[in-house]
């Protein structure tokens, strides 16, 4: 990228890290923000493409911090590079995979590997989490210290909660010795055997239930064992007003709690599984629309620090089955922005916030210096039109297993360029991601 200046100009600039929100101009040189502000505009630099962004918005790009794919183990889900082109058409410019693959990421050596792999085959940045416990079975710690080194980001079993609370009090007293974050996923495995939310729907459909309090029953011993500890806890996924309640709980403690909520619970309830629709159905499971609402007004009140996307794609065969047989996951990588685009319409969540728990708080929490408008910063930006009106075809996404629950669902508002490191890898107007991963 040496040598390389563009300019855009005629942009609405948003960055939630700071509260920016200014007509101006962003210059980018050698990959990185040079300047920004109001006094860029059309003409005001030499030297530089020019980029009109006709008064849409111009933001950080999106930092996804749950991301599951096939690659290693089962490429036939999705790739690093299929994952890529789906992510850089949603306006994530950097994706943290989960260490569900298989081989588990587990190994320093498979860290560095995914990174380095991601670099090459991949159109945004890649980065990875690692697993933190031996297969994610829940049994014995990996090496944490060794993997941070590596440059694992934080510490999870994925979408397999750590059943054991002695197993989880020793990971979050060894994982607090390297400051490293554990991202904990909660469902009590004794309780949450049902394929939906347990409650009136699941009874009239005839459908086996996990309870609500599945989740809640974890999270409050999670809330204990960090009291208990001191580490830095994420929860990846919640899903139930009473977890919400424990996090409010911690939080008000002082306790070094953070939580996410994935776009289809602040989107999708458990009524949309009516038609026994086998893309609706993912872990923890859609709740009731009271929880739904609740999660909203969280993300609202700062609650909830992070949205993720969730991304599990899963392909036809293991989704072609009857609802109870069919796997888990959804793909999500190209509507994580548009679901918080459609709450910032309904007036439920401000743009600033939606974005930033999409932007600045993930980039906080993992230690990235992406997520922010700064002189300096990479310039991994976002263009949105907020008011573009358009329906998600399944047909037309990238990522290569399309089971996404929003099929012929309109949206309003879209991503229409994305940048990584001063490049562009996707341009609505073309119609393709430019320069995507390569072979």
């Amino acid at each position: 990228m040496t040598g390389t200046r563009t300019l855009f100009h005629n942009a609405r600039l948003v960055d939630p890290a700071t509260g920016r929100d200014e007509a101006g101009g962003l210059l980018v040189e050698d990959g990185r923000i040079a300047d920004l502000g109001p006094h860029l505009s059309a003409g005001t630099v030499t030297d530089a493409e020019a980029v009109d962004c006709r008064g849409h918005v111009l933001a950080p790009g999106l930092i996804d911090m749950r991301v599951f794919i096939g690659e290693p183990g089962a490429d036939h889900r999705e790739t690093l590079e299929t994952a890529g082109d789906a992510a850089a058409a949603g306006g994530i410019t950097t994706m943290v995979l989960q260490p569900n693959t298989d081989p588990v990421i587990e190994d320093p050596a498979l860290v560095e590997f995914v990174r380095r792999r991601g670099k090459i085959r991949s159109a945004v940045n890649v980065e990875c989490m690692a697993a933190l416990t031996k297969g994610t079975a829940g049994q014995e710690m990996t090496e944490i210290g060794l993997l941070k080194d590596a440059g694992a980001l934080a510490f999870t079993d994925g979408d397999r909660t750590v059943p054991s609370a002695l197993v989880m009090r020793r990971a979050l007293t060894y994982a607090s010795a390297f400051d490293a974050l554990v991202v904990a996923h909660a469902e009590d495995p004794t309780l949450s055997g049902g394929v939906m939310n347990e409650g009136e729907v699941s009874g009239r459909l005839g459908l086996s239930g996990s309870p609500a309090v599945a989740e809640t029953i974890t999270v409050d011993r999670d809330m204990r064992l960090v009291a208990l500890t001191g580490a830095r806890y994420h929860l990846g996924q919640v899903s139930t007003s009473a977890s919400l309640d424990v996090i409010r709980a911690a939080k008000a403690q002082g306790l070094p709690v953070t939580a996410g909520v994935s776009a289809q619970h602040l989107a999708l309830n458990e009524i949309d599984i009516a038609s026994y629709r086998t893309f609706f159905k993912m872990r923890p499971p859609l709740r009731r629309e009271e929880d739904r609402a609740a999660c909203v007004a969280a993300l609202a009140d700062g609650t909830i620090d992070v949205v993720v996307s969730a991304h599990d794609p899963q392909d036809e065969e293991s989704k072609r089955l009857p609802f109870g047989e069919a796997a888990y996951g959804a793909a999500g990588l190209e509507t994580l922005l548009p679901v918080l685009l459609w709450l910032h319409h309904l007036g439920e969540v401000p743009l600033a916030t939606a974005l930033k728990a999409a932007t600045a708080r993930p980039a906080e929490l993992l230690g990235l210096e992406a997520g922010r408008l700064a002189p300096g910063a990479p310039a991994d930006l976002v263009l949105i039109d907020l008011d573009r009106p358009w329906i998600l075809k399944r047909e037309a996404l990238r990522s290569r297993s399309k089971n996404t629950p929003y099929e012929d669902r309109r949206f309003m508002g879209r991503a229409i360029r994305t940048v990584v490191g001063g490049r562009t890898v996707f341009d609505l107007a073309a119609g393709a991601a430019e320069g995507g991963g390569g072979a």
